[in-house]
């Protein structure tokens, strides 16, 4: 297993803050080691395709393109009236998420009815921690509860290695079932949660407004932290490279509460895991583009683009243009436009499409909001959003 210690990153950010930290590995086996070389291969053979990939992959690798690509995040779910008339049917989100006709039935909803050229698998971020000894629910009106909190080393002992093929085997099923039905005519994401994100919920029993629990244990019991951290680095990792080997074209990390760290904390607490995660799954799957976001991030964009991350994803607390202008065109970005535009005229919808676009440059650009969309859109305005960007022509 590959660690990070909080102890060395405090110390090599002392002496060099924008050094990359370098870190030992231990190989996990043979058996392991030829699987992830099966996988290289595998991954390399899908270069050959590139004339025929969709346009957000030509696009994130930055060739000539007409227009920006575009999703959004949370674009499968609650503001859909299809979706709202499937749930009262099937009333509990982990039913619709962890049955393969559901999932797939709610991932092609927005794909029907909007032409999205992403189109993501409806699942949710804590879905791999069943696999891990990690019993938790999602409960409608309170979200996650994590029934046995994280807290002390031995909790950490009970956390068993991640094995999705056996664990949560209906997220590949579900995604190869997907990659078959839009071909090449959209591309495919997964997602996973960062090791942090997943680790606040964990260690907090759910959601939570300061992050007191997790950030005290961080600063107060690095040695805990670490090692909890350094199983969820291992497990997202292992995720993510499963999703790509299920058809996964793309996958976005969400870091969602990474922006709750001050920069220079994020630099010790949160990038050196994240920095794994990106190298070991480019060993494996060097064509699979990683898409990292982290709400809140405005202030630490540059040190996000620091993990190495393919596309980084903005949120609304940062204008594009100081974006492009702060991480450098060469930097793949994605976003940004608020979700409460989504509300207003249409005539202000297509204001705001054209000057995201403007402001983002003609090349290594994804459209997508700056957050999810929000329960209560009207889907009008949703296809409206959609269509003008599909229209717009660099």
């Amino acid at each position: 297993m590959s660690g990070v210690s909080v102890r060395s990153c405090v110390v090599a950010r002392a002496s060099r803050l924008d050094v990359d930290r370098t870190r030992d590995r231990v190989p996990r086996g043979l058996a392991v080691s030829s699987r992830r070389t099966a996988r290289a291969v595998t991954a390399r053979a899908s270069g050959d395709a590139a004339t025929t990939d969709p346009l957000m992959l030509r696009a994130i690798r930055g060739d000539a393109v007409e227009r920006p690509p575009i999703w959004m995040m949370r674009q499968a779910g609650r503001y859909m009236k299809v979706y709202q008339d499937l749930c009262k049917k099937h009333t509990t989100f982990r039913e619709r998420s962890e049955t393969v006709d559901l999932a797939v039935e709610i991932s092609l909803q927005p794909y029907r009815a909007f032409q999205p050229d992403g189109v993501i698998l409806f699942s949710d971020i804590l879905t791999p921690l069943q696999g891990m000894n990690i019993p938790f629910d999602i409960v409608k009106g309170t979200g996650p509860i994590i029934f046995n909190p994280v807290r002390e080393m031995d909790d950490i002992k009970s956390i068993t290695p991640l094995e999705p093929e056996k664990s949560v085997p209906f997220v590949g099923e579900s995604l190869k079932i997907l990659r078959n039905e839009i071909g090449t005519d959209a591309t495919l994401l997964g997602f996973c949660g960062a090791p942090f994100t997943l680790a606040s919920y964990i260690v907090e029993g759910g959601t939570s407004s300061h992050y007191k629990v997790i950030k005290k244990m961080a600063f107060d019991a690095p040695e805990v932290y670490e090692a909890l951290m350094n199983k969820l680095t291992d497990a997202v990792i292992e995720y993510t490279r499963y999703q790509a080997d299920a058809g996964a074209q793309v996958v976005q990390i969400f870091d969602s509460w990474a922006s709750e760290f001050a920069p220079a904390d994020f630099e010790v607490y949160c990038l050196p895991y994240l920095k794994r995660i990106v190298e070991e799954c480019k060993k494996t799957h060097p064509h699979v583009p990683l898409i990292l976001y982290s709400s809140g991030s405005g202030g630490f964009l540059e040190r996000l683009a620091q993990t190495g991350a393919d596309v980084i994803s903005l949120d609304g607390t940062v204008d594009m243009a100081d974006a492009r202008a702060r991480l450098g065109m060469g930097q793949a970005v994605q976003g940004n436009m608020d979700p409460v535009h989504l509300f207003a005229s249409q005539d202000f919808i297509t204001k705001k499409v054209h000057e995201t676009i403007q402001k983002a440059g003609n090349t290594k650009h994804v459209m997508n909001l700056g957050h999810g969309v929000m329960v209560g859109t009207p889907e009008e305005n949703v296809a409206h959003f959609f269509s003008t960007v599909r229209n717009y022509r660099y």
